[in-house]
């Protein structure tokens, strides 16, 4: 049995790191799902400013869930890395109000 081909299910093959998906800087949409509430949105905007000075609240899109308990913004930001982002995820998280990010 001295066919290359076949691998020793003994030994873990160590994966190959995996290349970037995402090349940055780059614009990078995400939606934020959180409860209903006036303020929301603002809450949103006042996170991801934090994290992205060229932040523009402009672009924001608000969507009720159908019973209206819910809603998601949906925005996009300039990432700059892969740090930047779980530290956004992170803050939104933290805030009590937000239940997702997508």
């Amino acid at each position: 049995m001295s066919d290359r081909r076949l691998r020793d299910l003994r030994r873990p093959v160590r994966p190959s790191r995996p290349s970037a998906k995402i090349t940055f800087p780059c614009d990078y949409p995400i939606k934020v799902v959180g409860d209903a509430a006036d303020d929301f949105p603002a809450a949103v905007c006042q996170v991801v400013a934090r994290h992205d000075a060229t932040f523009d609240a402009s672009s924001l899109e608000v969507v009720d869930s159908r019973n209206g308990r819910f809603q998601s913004v949906r925005l996009t930001l300039r990432a700059t890395g892969e740090a930047q982002l779980k530290a956004l995820f992170a803050e939104l998280k933290a805030t009590g109000r937000v239940h997702m990010v997508v």
